[in-house]
């Protein structure tokens, strides 16, 4: 795979795979922390602080929904990569529909902005990407940790919804964390597995968690009870690409999420929140799959279905609980 080595952009730098054949996704390397904190070295600010994203991208996706759920729109700016990625990475393509250009640094490419943070960086260059203006540096560029600081730091500036709510943190905690090897980064241990003992278990590992949380749905409207947390974001990105894209594509075929009693259903109620929907590109989504991955899908066709219909009812309102009353709230 392709990364930047001391700075250089290198083409064959970077092996996906381990010796048994295993997926191996390489940690993130930005970790720093926006805080509400208006002494912090990083404050949360209306205005300083820049997204970078892929709509293609679960892990991207996961900022952009949080940041649409928590009404931060006006407050934190958004570059839109090109969801086709080939040997130069991430690329800026305004003239393409739902694609924007680099409105920091007016950039071509993703990993001009990796380098601007530092001229030396080693390491993959990937989204979501959180841009410090005034520093003119990258905060952080890992997902989960993006997730929390829109969620937290920035709970004064938003609509005032929260997606870690007292009282349910360590849950939500939990599941995050329950959920991100079997189901998240399962699909792509299944996908890119190099042989046939480490696909066999990621995707048993994948459908015996998918099972597991389907008969959790049975009573409970969201994943850590009554209201939608970022837990469900977390979930939420994953299940909405699976049958257009993991289920072939990562041949994660056992079963779809729309056999599913319960994953199905509520995977139509968080599509229908408000804020939700319109952070879905399945347009970007099919394309950066189907075509970045020639050594999954050699011809790079993109498929024309499935049909999938986010739309159609979902029975689950006489679950307890509903979205937070901030999102009911929210004209979109």
């Amino acid at each position: 795979m392709n990364m930047l080595v001391d700075g250089e952009w290198r083409t064959d730098a970077y092996e996906s795979t381990n010796e048994d054949g295993e997926f191996d996704r390489q940690e993130t390397s930005f970790r720093d922390w926006v805080e509400a904190d208006p002494d912090a070295r990083f404050p949360a600010e209306a205005g300083r602080y820049h997204l970078y994203v892929s709509l293609a991208c679960p892990w991207a996706h996961r900022t952009l929904l949080t940041r649409s759920l928590k009404g931060l729109e006006d407050a934190i700016s958004v570059s839109v990569v090109d969801p086709f990625r080939e040997n130069d990475g991430w690329e800026f393509s305004p003239d393409r529909e739902g694609c924007t250009e680099d409105h920091v640094h007016g950039s071509d490419y993703l990993r001009e902005v990796y380098t601007a943070a530092d001229p030396e960086f080693t390491g993959r260059v990937t989204v979501p990407v959180l841009w410090d203006r005034e520093r003119e540096t990258i905060v952080n560029n890992e997902s989960e940790e993006i997730m929390r600081m829109l969620d937290t730091a920035f709970h004064g500036i938003g609509n005032g919804a929260t997606l870690y709510p007292e009282g349910y943190r360590e849950e939500i905690d939990a599941t995050i964390e329950d959920i991100y090897e079997p189901i998240n980064n399962g699909v792509y241990r299944a996908g890119f597995a190099g042989g046939q003992a480490a696909y066999d278990e990621a995707v048993t590992e994948l459908f015996d968690a998918l099972d597991r949380y389907d008969d959790l749905l049975e009573d409970r409207r969201y994943l850590c009870g009554p209201v939608v947390t970022e837990a469900d974001v977390a979930m939420f990105t994953t299940l909405v690409r699976f049958d257009a894209v993991y289920h072939t594509h990562f041949k994660c075929n056992v079963r779809r999420i729309a056999d599913y009693e319960n994953l199905g259903p509520y995977l139509r109620d968080l599509y229908q929140t408000p804020g939700v929907a319109e952070t879905v590109n399945m347009d970007h989504i099919t394309e950066h799959y189907y075509r970045s991955h020639a050594d999954l899908n050699p011809k790079r066709i993109v498929p024309k279905g499935p049909d999938l219909d986010f739309e159609a009812a979902h029975d689950r309102d006489a679950l307890p609980g509903g979205p937070p009353e901030e999102l009911d709230a929210i004209a979109r």
